[in-house]
């Protein structure tokens, strides 16, 4: 009779413990790839600020060191639009309005990664004057990555023997 009684009590305790197992399965869904850098700045893009940061004056600790410059030089009208593939990828770019050129106004674009770094380094956007991507043109870090706002931030910075003199602090916002 304790045989039956221990057979029964474990037969009940296994079915328990199945029951609460089976009902921690949860349905994920199928698999969606993550999101890219390039999936989330592709597309046109219009300015909502720029601003001129002295470097060597920031440095120094001068005074100013920043200069806004979105109500001068026409940079109201500045655009830029990313494009990509049908795979996502970056292809090319084209820079639209009457401001004065910070970077060639077109040419081809990439990414340093596609995804955001662990470490806290900024994606780059590198810009190239030729399809085949060799002649590099220029560097926009993206300070600040587009995601529930549609608003990126580029930062642009000249250096002379790798030493940064000046730098474009870029606010855009994407056009639809």
């Amino acid at each position: 009779m304790k045989q039956i009684k221990y057979f029964i009590e474990s037969l009940l305790l296994f079915l328990s413990v199945f029951i609460f197992i089976r009902c921690a399965d949860t349905d994920d869904g199928s698999y969606v790839s993550p999101i890219t850098i390039s999936e989330k700045t592709n597309g046109d893009w219009h300015l909502l600020s720029i601003t001129q940061i002295d470097e060597t004056a920031k440095k120094a600790g001068l005074n100013p060191s920043e200069m806004f410059l979105t109500d001068q030089f026409e940079f109201t009208t500045f655009g830029i639009t990313l494009n990509v593939d049908v795979d996502g990828n970056p292809t090319s770019y084209a820079v639209s309005g009457n401001a004065p050129d910070i970077f060639n106004e077109q040419g081809y674009w990439s990414l340093d990664t596609d995804f955001p770094q662990t470490n806290g380094t900024p994606p780059t956007i590198l810009l190239y004057g030729d399809a085949a991507k060799t002649q590099q043109a220029g560097k926009l870090n993206i300070t600040s990555m587009p995601g529930a706002t549609p608003e990126m931030e580029l930062k642009l910075t000249r250096t002379s023997n790798n030493v940064p003199f000046v730098s474009y602090q870029i606010k855009l916002t994407k056009t639809n």
